[in-house]
């Protein structure tokens, strides 16, 4: 009896080989390792020439080839160069006692409109502010002087009832009169003739028979009186005053050569604004403080001297801070200036237009000349 041994087949060993590999803990960890290593050559193999693949453009040169065409579409703004910045307008004083007149073009800005003018024209004048003598160290924005102060005029005082007023008559004195004399006689050989005197005219000759005393520079109608009230000396007239200057600040004048052609009151050219009102009336009453403060304190700084007081105004008209003091006078002098502006602070609240321009802070420059 003969025995034949088969040999199972591969996938059965295999299988066996796998199956008893993975039961042994040992074996297990190589066999996973070895599969792991098969999977990335294989997926080395079928991903490589994927990724190793270089990006080749192939060029043809195609006979009778047009060029090719394609169109760029630009921002409208996207090269058209940006227009000068506006200039900032600038506040100017006016004349008051010029018309009221509207300004083609002008970026100053004021209390009332105006057109620029002057008395005697410059030929060829174009400038936007009248012709003007003046100091060329400075920058004014005025072009006409004043007094902001009203004269003070004493009131006539009324009469004591107990004494009213009376005309009182007041009577001529007897007017002195001399008769007509003579020295030298003319008396004819007629018995029937007339004589006459021959002599000078006495001062005040009267035909009268015998002299009158009197009173030389009497009045020549007799019993003429003159009537006048009666002057209490407790109660004196009002003395006469001088007719004031115009209402307008104390002015140092900017020097400018060019003026205008136009004829007429010294103007200038401005535009009326809400703005121009409300700094018009803050600037004559820093300038009211100022002087009495300078007449209280009896400051007296150097002829010339220049403070330069920068601040922050609010919506609601009050001074929020002051920024600096430039100062070229005394301390003093500072002092008055800065005092000046914040202690008549509120200046009343901005209005509508005036916010939507300038927000709720602006920052104001004012500049204080001594002289």
């Amino acid at each position: 009896m003969s025995q034949t041994i088969v040999s199972p087949p591969l996938s059965v060993t295999l299988r066996r080989t796998v199956l008893r590999m993975w039961d042994d803990p040992d074996s297990r960890s190589v066999l996973i390792g070895l599969l792991g290593v098969v999977l990335v050559h294989l997926l080395l193999f079928l991903l490589g020439p994927v990724l190793l693949q270089s990006d080749r453009t192939l060029v043809v040169t195609r006979p009778h080839a047009s060029a090719r065409q394609f169109s760029i579409e630009l921002a409208p703004d996207a090269f058209r160069p940006r227009p000068p910045p506006k200039p900032a307008m600038k506040f100017v004083e006016t004349n008051p006692n010029a018309p009221d007149n509207i300004p083609d073009k002008t970026d100053n800005f004021a209390a009332q409109n105006q057109q620029v003018a002057q008395e005697k024209p410059t030929p060829n004048g174009r400038s936007d502010r009248p012709a003007l003598a003046g100091q060329k160290d400075i920058k004014s924005a005025q072009i006409v002087t004043g007094q902001l102060s009203q004269p003070i005029v004493q009131p006539a005082v009324a009469p004591a009832p107990e004494a009213p007023p009376q005309e009182a008559k007041v009577m001529s004195s007897r007017p002195e009169q001399n008769p007509l004399s003579g020295f030298e006689k003319r008396i004819g050989d007629d018995p029937a003739a007339s004589g006459s005197n021959i002599a000078r005219i006495a001062p005040n000759p009267k035909n009268i028979p015998e002299k009158i005393e009197g009173t030389k520079d009497a009045p020549l109608i007799e019993g003429a009186a003159t009537m006048q009230p009666r002057i209490d000396p407790r109660r004196p007239r009002p003395r006469p005053q001088i007719v004031a200057q115009q209402r307008v600040r104390p002015a140092i004048f900017e020097d400018n050569q060019f003026g205008t052609a136009n004829i007429g009151p010294v103007a200038i050219d401005a535009k009326w604004s809400n703005y121009g009102v409300y700094l018009q009336k803050m600037i004559e009453t820093v300038q009211r403080q100022w002087d009495m403060l300078l007449e209280d304190s009896r400051i007296y700084p150097p002829s010339g001297s220049l403070v330069t007081v920068k601040f922050i105004m609010d919506s609601e008209g009050k001074i929020a801070r002051v920024v600096s003091v430039e100062n070229k006078a005394t301390e003093p002098a500072a002092r008055a200036c800065v005092n000046a502006i914040t202690e008549r602070s509120p200046y009343g609240p901005w209005t509508d237009d005036m916010k939507a321009v300038l927000g709720e802070q602006q920052e104001m420059t004012f500049s204080f000349y001594y002289q």
